[in-house]
């Protein structure tokens, strides 16, 4: 069988190992998502404030608010999701009577490991199970804790064999065990850990949960300077000759910018080992997207309609 496009599926979540660009890339999938048409709903577990800034709107909440065309964010609240949850199942208005049994559940959770992991990943296969949105991006946790939400549903099943609380977890498995619908996008950077942890990620994801991986997204590639005729020309242009005509023609020391440039150079191909590691890892089956290094001072919308770009331009090719 053939495997889903990316943007094909309902429910994405969007992990890597912290500081690898995950809620950039995040954001921008969900804008890729909303400039094909499609009604999507981005969500950021960690609440730190992140997401709002990829689209320059203000602070998000639990309640999903419009920052572009056809585009909703909010920011998930444990409690707040527990709250939903307890007034659609007793069919009372939000809020209302729900303070006492909230309390009764927050000391089950303290209890039973995986109850809030469900009540945050259960919210968002809920509104995949309602249609409420065509798609819905999580800029999830990092690679390290998202193995526990994930596979929190398939623990509470194995311990909870009939009733509700099984049910209530049945369909929430369900979701999340369907490549079509559900998938993890890996984000990385071309470094030692980032890749280590990647590695480690996608073997833990196929060992301990039921959701595929969707593919990698390799973000920030450094550009390839030279070929091997510009690469001569370059080295021949570091003889101290050749250095001071061209710091004469540029009328400033042309040594530093040399430098930079090989070391550039050296960047690039230390990074290239990383990702042949990577790739050869995960094999031809997994997609792996690549996108550039920016080299922006600050990440705003442009930023993330240039990772968008790079992204589509990526699934295009």
């Amino acid at each position: 069988m053939t495997a889903p496009r990316l943007l094909d599926r309902k429910l994405i979540f969007v992990t890597g190992k912290g500081g690898v660009g995950k809620t950039a890339v995040a954001a921008a999938l969900a804008q890729l998502g909303a400039t094909q048409g499609k009604r999507v709903l981005v969500c950021e577990l960690d609440a730190k404030g992140d997401l709002a800034s990829s689209f320059e709107a203000g602070p998000t909440s639990f309640e999903p608010r419009l920052v572009a065309p056809n585009l909703w964010a909010m920011s998930m609240d444990t409690e707040a999701s527990l709250r939903q949850y307890l007034a659609l199942q007793l069919k009372l208005p939000r809020g209302q009577y729900v303070a006492p049994l909230a309390r009764m559940l927050d000391f089950v959770a303290s209890a039973a490991p995986g109850v809030r992991e469900i009540v945050t990943v259960g919210k968002l296969c809920w509104e995949v199970r309602e249609r409420h949105y065509d798609l819905v991006v999580v800029d999830a946790v990092a690679s390290g804790h998202i193995i526990g939400q994930l596979a929190a549903p398939q623990a509470i099943n194995r311990l909870v064999r009939v009733g509700p609380i099984r049910s209530e977890t049945g369909w929430v498995l369900d979701i999340l065990s369907d490549p079509a619908t559900t998938g993890v996008l890996a984000v990385a950077t071309a470094e030692e850990m980032p890749v280590t942890e990647t590695i480690e990620l996608v073997g833990r994801l196929a060992k301990e949960t039921t959701v595929g991986l969707a593919g990698v997204v390799v973000n920030r590639v450094l550009p390839e300077l030279f070929g091997n005729r510009e690469e001569e020309i370059f080295e021949a242009l570091g003889e101290p000759e050749a250095t001071a005509a061209l710091s004469a023609e540029l009328g400033g020391p042309a040594g530093p910018l040399l430098e930079a440039a090989r070391l550039m150079v050296r960047t690039r191909r230390a990074r290239a080992a990383h990702l042949e590691r990577l790739r050869a890892f995960l094999g031809p089956s997994v997609p792996v997207l690549y996108v550039p290094y920016l080299f922006l001072r600050s990440y705003g919308l442009r930023a993330t309609r240039q990772v968008a770009a790079a992204i589509a331009a990526e699934m295009e090719s």
